[in-house]
């Protein structure tokens, strides 16, 4: 074993993630085509669902004031869980998840420390992967988890440890003779990371500055993929401010705002991606009671702080506005866009489900791409949750016509899903 003693700091590990969004950048079309070529007209464009869910994860870094490595981890990994869009894009979210889970309340990680953080990121990208999925993607990522392995327990630089991953990855796709874009996004995040190290990257804020973006060059603008992931509630106690006047003052730093009387108080509840920035302005409006932060991207239960209209609602994915109108028409209470060649976020999703409309939902699917999407959701919002998984939107339609409200969640699910064994 050797004498290494390098250190990872949190200006590290944001030079990393930088490099891996830049790398994206440069390769999200090339992804995009090799799916075409291989899946035609059903292609899910997964080269562009990485880079959208890669821009939602690096764009917490543009301004954040926490330096600790254990700290910088946690927000990209909630931004990448949320901001996750299509297999690839859950499957990385679910890599940087894994890492943070690895670097918790650390300030700054040792090599070893970093490279065991590592193999958890795979451990739990792996373990998202569906049964159905392309055996050279799980082949790739058991490569990639064996090359770290062996460098972290040879107490490898950092460096070597992600060269180790990538050449084991190499050796297990060309073993494959064939490229599969899955594996393709996992060497690509793994390049992007050794840029990174070495200084050479595209920054989300110089990205913003040169006008990267949809406007200029036809690339994903991450703004648009931003991500608020903590959800805060409160009262405002003996307030003389009006409900109104307080809900538009937050709407400037926040995605979803509801303000409402209640007695003597107001309650709060809003998606925040600055919880303290909500803090100062919410002082000077009375006396603050009941105060939780909840983290979003962490499983959780919903408890509302006031009556929600429905006991049940339906929750219908639409490909454009015509099949939007054609399911609210069919029953669906709340219309979440998304199609194949741009799949819904987990966001999404979560903030139709936190809106109050109803303490419980049946979410119903139009494509078969957007299956891991669906279930992260389901991981995270639990029970309040049920899922109908329609292959196309011809099963969508026979699933929401046939809801009915007086049933609950389930019993609505089970019913729909034995229509469409």
């Amino acid at each position: 074993m050797t004498g290494n003693r390098e250190v990872i700091t949190g200006s590290d590990f944001k030079r990393m993630l930088s490099g891996a969004y830049g790398e994206f950048l440069l390769e999200y079309e090339g992804i995009d085509a090799l799916s075409r070529k291989r899946q035609g007209e059903r292609s899910a464009l997964p080269g562009t669902h990485v880079l959208r869910t890669m821009g939602a994860a690096v764009m917490p870094l543009v301004d954040v004031k926490d330096e600790s490595i254990g700290g910088l981890a946690r927000r990209v990994a909630s931004a990448a869980v949320l901001g996750a869009r299509g297999t690839s894009g859950v499957v990385l979210a679910q890599l940087l998840r894994g890492i943070a889970k690895g670097l918790s309340g650390k300030n700054d990680a040792t090599s070893s420390e970093f490279g065991k953080a590592f193999q958890y990121g795979i451990l739990y990208a792996q373990r998202v992967l569906p049964p159905t999925v392309e055996t050279v993607l799980v082949a790739a990522a058991k490569a990639v988890a064996k090359g770290a392995y062996h460098a972290v327990r040879a107490n490898l630089p950092i460096s070597e440890i992600l060269q180790a991953a990538i050449d084991e990855g190499r050796k297990a796709l060309a073993e494959e003779k064939r490229e599969e874009p899955g594996a393709l996004v996992m060497q690509t995040f793994l390049q992007g990371c050794m840029k990174g190290l070495d200084g050479h990257f595209v920054s989300p804020a110089v990205s913003l500055s040169l006008g990267v973006g949809e406007d200029r060059l036809s690339i994903p603008d991450p703004r648009r993929d931003l991500v608020r992931p903590y959800c805060v509630t409160f009262r405002i106690v003996g307030s003389k401010a009006r409900a109104r006047d307080v809900e538009h003052r937050l709407q400037e730093e926040c995605r979803f705002v509801a303000v409402v009387h209640d007695e003597r108080s107001l309650l709060v509840h809003v998606h925040t991606d600055h919880p303290g920035v909500v803090v100062e302005q919410a002082i000077g409006w009375g006396k603050l009671r009941s105060f939780r932060v909840t983290d979003m991207a962490e499983a959780h239960a919903l408890t509302a702080d006031y009556e929600s209209l429905l006991p049940v609602a339906l929750l219908a994915v639409a490909s454009d506005a015509a099949r939007g109108l054609r399911l609210t028409e069919l029953g669906a209470n709340v219309i979440v866009p998304g199609r194949r060649e741009e799949c819904p976020s987990v966001a999404e999703l979560l903030h139709a489900a936190h809106s109050d409309l109803a303490r419980t939902y049946v979410i119903v699917s139009g494509d078969s791409s957007m299956e891991l999407v669906l279930r992260q959701a389901k991981r995270i919002l639990g029970e309040r949750v049920e899922l109908v998984l329609a292959k196309d939107e011809a099963e969508q339609d026979k699933a929401v016509a046939l809801y009915d409200k007086k049933r609950t969640a389930k019993e609505n699910a089970k019913a729909m899903r034995k229509l469409l064994e």
